[in-house]
């Protein structure tokens, strides 16, 4: 994607977006030529040129206090996991700002096993019943729930159809020497030591997205007007083996695991989301084949593969 200069900066708030796809993103508004500023709790300081806020996302009062009278024509919402937290948010930016692009994620999808991609109609925010009340504080218990967090988090912002929200379902992400999670490195490691992968029966393909595609799906989105849940996915769903053969390490093992932990990106059901609604509105997502080779490149040391 090119990042032209914007005709007319924007003023853009990025909440989060430390790491990952959020550092992506946020270059990418500068690049634009956008004023971005970013808010989070003092973790890690953003690049330079851009405005930094420090304060808790789920304290409304300190929320408030830090914003000033600032508004913005665009909001990306790294880390809402909770509708507490978006109920939050939708208070504090009900004024705010022109457009939310909250970033949501594949894990609403957590009970629906469809042998076929599943289209955002599947998980409609209108119909989901939120619950304030749960301890969603508790980190143990936003984590057990983190798909139904996400799934409330985004009744919240649909609820009455008046908050200009977008809901980015956002597919497992691939790529980067900066992936803090060591999915990959887990299969490299059991690869190299010739030890079995651990996955369920049946094991299902998911959906997947390239880390940089994600950050220039989620810069794409800033910059329309549609609103609502948005699934965005690569073309190619994607199994364990086509994973461990990207990777390379060494002849793959398998061991299958009726009940208990299982190897990551491998899943019980299927993960697998429909595009079309991103495409439609104008968004060319790529095929898998033609990217994960280089992912698993950036991800994995030279030493820890073939490639």
């Amino acid at each position: 994607m090119t990042f032209t200069p914007s005709p007319t900066p924007r003023n853009v708030l990025v909440i989060g977006g430390n790491r990952y796809f959020g550092k992506r993103l946020i270059t990418r508004l500068v690049t634009a030529g956008d004023r971005v500023t970013v808010l989070n709790r003092g973790s890690a300081p953003p690049p330079p040129g851009v405005e930094h806020l420090v304060a808790d996302r789920d304290d409304g009062a300190a929320l408030e206090a830090a914003l000033g009278e600032r508004t913005f024509d665009v909001v990306f919402d790294q880390v809402c996991y909770t509708p507490r937290q978006a109920a939050t948010a939708r208070r504090v930016f009900a004024r705010r700002t022109r457009r939310y692009v909250m970033t949501s994620t594949v894990e609403v999808y957590e009970y629906e096993d469809a042998a076929e991609p599943v289209a955002e109609s599947a998980v409609d925010p209108l119909t989901v019943a939120v619950d304030l009340e749960l301890p969603w504080q508790e980190g143990e218990f936003a984590a057990r729930h983190y798909g139904e967090g996400k799934r409330q988090a985004e009744a919240v912002f649909a609820a009455g159809g008046d908050f200009p929200y977008v809901g980015v379902r956002v597919a497992h992400v691939l790529g980067g020497a900066d992936d803090f999670t060591g999915r990959l490195a887990h299969y490299a490691d059991r690869l190299r030591a010739g030890e079995p992968i651990a996955v369920p029966a049946p094991n299902r393909p998911a959906t997947y997205i390239g880390v940089d595609e994600i950050a220039d799906f989620l810069f794409w989105t800033g910059g329309q007007d549609f609103t609502g849940p948005v699934n965005a996915a690569a073309h190619g769903p994607l199994t364990t083996e086509d994973i461990v053969a990207a990777i390379g390490a060494g002849p793959a093992r398998y061991r299958t695991v009726e009940v208990g932990e299982v190897s990551p990106f491998s899943f019980r059901r299927s993960y697998g989301m429909d595009s079309t609604r991103a495409e439609r509105l104008g968004f060319a997502f790529s095929h898998t084949r033609d990217w994960l080779d280089d992912a698993v490149a950036q991800t994995l040391p030279a030493t820890e593969g073939d490639n």
